[in-house]
């Protein structure tokens, strides 16, 4: 675990107004978002364990993100603590204790760069929390997020199956029952 206890109730409250339960099926607490964000920065993601992090840097074009000496569970220390501060003075509350439309507001104002932060953009942070959330939802329950593989049946994703052969051939859509990997480990 990497978050701290506060970090973690913002990073769960924001990931569930990025990907609220509804209808369709459950959001993003439920599926264990947060826990997937928190195992991935306590890992080489979070340390940028496979990336080139040495100077100089330069200023991409946005669509080359970020780029300098900030790991990313740096840049998620900033950012949740810039997204607790923001809410304090917009709303004199912790994010997690916001309604859910100041909740959207709050985000909205970091997804549109109104929030101005010194050291990392607002936007880039947001977009590496959308995606985040969404790796989270979608990606095999063995990575800690996807609970139930439900995220998959929303999409009637059939996970990793070892062979489609007995279906390959039909005509027709064929709904499976999701596997992950950890199916295939030895128990």
């Amino acid at each position: 675990m990497y978050l701290t206890q506060e970090q973690f109730f913002i990073v769960e409250a924001a990931t569930e107004r990025i990907f609220p339960a509804d209808d369709n099926g459950p959001g993003a607490k439920e599926l264990g978002v947060p826990y997937f964000i928190d195992h991935q920065l306590a890992g080489e993601w979070g340390s940028n364990g496979r990336e080139y992090m040495q100077a100089p840097f330069y200023t991409g074009e946005k669509t080359q993100g970020y780029q300098g000496r900030l790991k990313r569970k740096e840049i998620f220390d900033i950012a949740l603590q810039e997204m607790q501060n923001f809410s304090m003075k917009k709303y004199q509350k912790k994010f997690k204790d916001l309604e859910v439309e100041q909740q959207d507001a709050v985000l909205k104002a970091f997804e549109t760069d109104e929030v101005k932060l010194t050291t990392i953009s607002a936007s880039a942070f947001f977009k590496t929390l959308f995606g985040s959330t969404m790796e989270g939802v979608y990606a095999d329950p063995l990575y800690g997020g996807n609970n139930n593989m439900a995220g998959w049946k929303m999409k009637n994703f059939p996970g990793n199956q070892m062979a489609y052969t007995k279906i390959i051939e039909q005509d027709k859509f064929e709904k499976m029952q999701p596997v992950s990997l950890r199916e295939h480990l030895p128990h």
